[in-house]
């Protein structure tokens, strides 16, 4: 489980990152493409990197894949956040526990305990009930948000597969989706300042870096929480989700002064009550 808490801990306080830089006007696409640049130092400095062990055989696919879905879908993130506001974008976000879940038992052969279906009971409703606050957006473009939770859900089940291929490091597949990214991310500046006139900004890099430094110890707690979970991808799938929405919202009441509504404390005790559920459920 330290894993996973690890990985929740991570998460959040990139979202935290990302709501401080919103506060100084700083390029979101530009942040994110440092953060890559950031992770791949990581990967090099802190790795025995062995590429060698890259060939035909390597889940190039699943690669490639993420390393689109990744900056893409953030991308779909901040166009749902746009047109749509942050609360339903969140709830979007968040919901993709169902793409993971009805994955683990799709493709990946898990069978639920009662435990865990009662875990998922309670924390289905807990996600609707913490993000459940008004808005004053009334553009409907459920094209964005729709688009953010098939993402992230697909997103999920591609890292457990690669979680699942033992003959390759995880480091190594980190390394090569942290690469496809920012080049992903590159032609994304480079279209920016050809054709919208962006320029660069020095905030950037340190934004940059923060989320990249923070973004790799999620991903790399994530996988190991995979691996460690091997036969129960659906517990690292609802305590990643439920953990980032309890440690986030209690972030945002506490630190940032966000308003709570009694729905939203509901919520957040029901979310409390799932991950008790799971933590018994994997000890059984």
């Amino acid at each position: 489980m330290l894993f996973l808490i690890l990985s929740v801990i991570c998460s959040v306080t990139v979202g935290v990152i990302f709501k401080i830089a919103r506060k100084y006007q700083v390029s979101a696409t530009q942040i994110v493409a440092y953060n890559y640049v950031f992770a791949l130092a990581l990967c090099y400095l802190f790795f025995s990197l062995d590429l060698k062990v890259l060939d035909a055989s390597s889940p190039w696919g699943v690669f490639i894949s993420l390393g689109i879905l990744l900056p893409v879908v953030f991308l779909f993130l901040a166009n749902s956040i746009k047109h749509m506001g942050i609360v339903k974008t969140d709830v979007a976000q968040r919901l993709s526990l169902i793409i993971s879940i009805l994955g683990a038992w799709l493709f990946f052969g898990e069978q639920f305990s009662g435990l865990k279906l009662t875990a998922l009971l309670f924390g289905f409703p807990a996600i609707i009930l913490i993000l459940d606050k008004p808005t004053e957006n009334k553009e409907n473009k459920w094209i964005y948000p729709t688009l953010v939770l098939l993402g992230f859900g697909v997103i999920d089940l591609l890292f457990k597969q690669i979680a699942l291929t033992s003959t390759l490091p995880f480091t190594t597949s980190l390394f090569v989706l942290f690469s496809i990214a920012l080049v992903i991310m590159i032609l994304f500046i480079a279209y920016e300042i050809l054709f919208r006139k962006a320029k660069m900004d020095f905030k950037s890099i340190i934004f940059g870096g923060l989320v990249g430094i923070f973004n790799f110890g999620n991903i790399l707690f994530y996988l190991k929480a995979h691996q460690a979970f091997a036969q129960n991808p659906s517990t690292v799938f609802a305590g990643m989700n439920m953990g980032v929405i309890m440690i986030g919202s209690l972030v945002g009441i506490f630190i940032f002064k966000e308003k709570v509504t009694k729905l939203n404390i509901t919520g957040l005790l029901l979310a409390l009550i799932a991950v008790i559920f799971i933590v018994i459920s994997q000890l059984k």
